[in-house]
């Protein structure tokens, strides 16, 4: 399972990073993007991925399978 971010959909809010700051950190555009170097495994390990998916007030994260 892999974290994506629709960066057209992202307000900058932050939940994401407060939820799960292994994977997701707002970038200099004040936007969040996946910073973990294996999302994947970074998900599993960390089990917050799905969370942050959840918690997003504008639906910009996806998890693919």
């Amino acid at each position: 399972m892999r974290p994506v971010v629709d960066e057209t959909l992202c307000i900058g809010c932050g939940t994401c990073e407060d939820v799960c700051p292994d994977v997701f950190q707002l970038g200099d555009d004040g936007l969040s993007h996946v910073i973990a170097a294996d999302p994947a495994a970074t998900c599993a390990d960390a089990g917050c991925c799905e969370e942050a998916a959840e918690e997003c007030p504008v639906d910009a994260i996806s998890i693919i399978d």
